[in-house]
């Protein structure tokens, strides 16, 4: 099933008039976790909220729209690449309803369609600080382990995970069912945890994914990376024994 939604309409947005984006995206459902540049989003409905996955740019980076079904509201969760595709899935979904973009690390390829999305936006921005210095716009909120971030009637838990970038955060989201629902960055992915530059830093990574992570939250936890397919806590719990004796 195929979901097509309109293209190449005016829109405005905090009162400033959108020029027209002669993009057509097209959402396919069912939800597979598994999207290419070039292809179409998905879409998962979960209770509470809807979840738009999209694949942008040479590097495969994973860009998440997620919407409270409630009142609409939005987030943006990394603003990697291919801006003007972003700006039609915006225009199209949700054209006054994104509330807030948030900015899972500082590493450029998660960046690169950040200044032409809250240019033409407006929305306001969030990272963690120590992160926040490379990014192209300075974050309006600075993100802390432990914060609670609120779109509407969803409210995202923030997690510090330090080592792939100093200041790497991941958002948590419990469904209106009880399933959790991870966005995790470079922190966590099918087969291992994020690159890491040094032992130390793996040690780190390791540390707070295992403990902040695999430590608190179920098998069927889904898991939303940076890059790549999308996998639950269940399937990966049984390699991290591998994972912590090969050292990446």
């Amino acid at each position: 099933m195929h979901r097509r939604t309109p293209c190449g309409r005016s829109s405005r947005r905090r009162g400033r008039t959108i020029a027209t984006i002669d993009i057509v995206i097209t959402l396919d459902i069912p939800y597979t976790g598994h999207v290419e540049p070039g292809s179409n989003p998905q879409q998962r409905d979960v209770p509470g909220a809807r979840i738009v996955k999209m694949a942008v740019g040479g590097m495969n980076n994973n860009v998440y729209l997620v919407q409270d079904t409630a009142t609409g509201d939005a987030l943006l969760i990394d603003a990697a690449n291919e801006s003007e595709r972003i700006l039609a899935l915006l225009d199209q979904e949700v054209p006054e309803q994104l509330k807030l973009l948030v900015t899972t690390h500082q590493h450029f390829d998660h960046w690169q369609a950040l200044s032409a999305v809250v240019a033409d936006t407006g929305v306001p921005t969030a990272a963690h600080p120590l992160d926040a210095e490379p990014l192209p716009v300075r974050p309006d909120h600075l993100l802390a382990e432990g914060d609670s971030v609120s779109v509407g009637e969803l409210a995202f838990e923030v997690v510090h995970l330090a080592g792939h970038t100093p200041g790497s955060v991941a958002l948590v989201l419990e469904d209106g069912g009880g399933r959790t629902h991870v966005f995790t960055g470079d922190c966590l992915f099918p087969g291992g945890v994020g690159k890491t530059g040094s032992p130390e830093d793996f040690d780190s990574l390791y540390r707070d994914v295992t403990t902040k992570l695999f430590d608190r939250f179920g098998d069927e936890t889904v898991i939303y990376p940076g890059h790549g397919d999308d996998t639950t806590l269940g399937a990966e719990r049984p390699q991290l024994q591998q994972w912590r004796q090969r050292g990446w």
